[in-house]
């Protein structure tokens, strides 16, 4: 069930980045930021209210901790579908899996088997081929937004399994996340120059919001139930749906080594939670 939570998340996200990368024409990426993180905070209201689960938590600390870092990342990953084909934008951002290896090794002191590193580096080497050769001189610095987007979703990702050891609700982390990016959003949108969506665009404002926060929910509950490294890399499947809709959408192609690098990368995520596994069976 973990992996099915995850698998229906990374669907869902995938949508939410194809209402970003139309919005991207019509809204700044503060004003995506906002009303992902509105529409997201209306629908945690209606659902704490309904499921009868408090909004309080003893743990804000590590709430405020996953719902930053979550906040930031999600900026990154917007600002870089914006500027990249929707399937190097996911790519990138889903390198987390990558870094949430590292990072429980370096933060908790798990064990990297030798499987396990050798997969973390297959996935290095594929985000180093998906960059070289592909990517056009005004596409770097969405590129490099996009892995930094990676990077601090790790963090996030972390602190949702922290949190789900500590018994918080689904419901209660994601809208505390939908909270803080509201605000950081609502910052970043008044820096800039606001528009007044019209139909079309509140349409993908609202599927920006509502795919966004149903995706949250399945995610969160993925990291609840399984093991982080095996949630982490079943959200590979995000860069196979977002892939598809490239295609079918916008008619975007990549080349033959921008599709191996993807490959490689989910390869990456796949080999380490195979060695997951079997360290939990050992």
């Amino acid at each position: 069930m973990p992996a099915l939570w995850m698998i229906i998340a990374s669907f869902l996200f995938a949508c939410m980045g194809v209402c970003v990368k139309l919005g991207a024409a019509r809204f700044s990426t503060g004003e995506l930021v906002f009303y992902r993180g509105f529409i997201s905070l209306l629908m945690m209201l209606v659902a704490a209210r309904a499921a009868k689960v408090s909004l309080r938590t003893p743990h804000w600390r590590m709430q405020l901790s996953r719902s930053v870092s979550g906040s930031i990342a999600l900026m990154c990953y917007f600002f870089a579908i914006g500027l990249l084909p929707l399937a190097t934008a996911a790519t990138l951002s889903y390198t987390s899996p990558i870094f949430v290896a590292i990072l429980l090794m370096l933060l908790f002191g798990e064990r990297l088997r030798p499987s396990a590193a050798l997969a973390v580096l297959i996935g290095f080497a594929g985000v180093v081929v998906l960059l070289r050769p592909t990517l056009q001189p005004g596409q770097w610095l969405g590129a490099v937004v996009g892995l930094g987007a990676g990077l601090i979703a790790s963090l996030a990702y972390i602190s949702v399994r922290e949190l789900g050891k500590a018994g918080e609700p689904e419901v209660r982390t994601v809208f505390w996340f939908s909270a803080v990016t509201s605000v950081l959003g609502a910052g970043w949108a008044l820096a800039d120059e606001l528009h007044v969506p019209d139909g079309e665009g509140m349409a993908i404002l609202i599927g920006v919001g509502l795919f966004g926060g149903l995706a949250q929910l399945a995610m969160t509950r993925s990291y609840r139930l399984g093991k982080t490294v095996v949630s982490a890399a079943f959200s590979y499947s995000t860069v196979i749906f977002a892939s598809l809709f490239g295609m079918l959408i916008w008619d975007e192609t990549l080349p033959l080594s921008a599709w191996l690098a993807i490959g490689l990368i989910i390869a990456s995520g796949i080999a380490v939670s195979l060695a997951s596994r079997t360290r939990a069976s050992d």
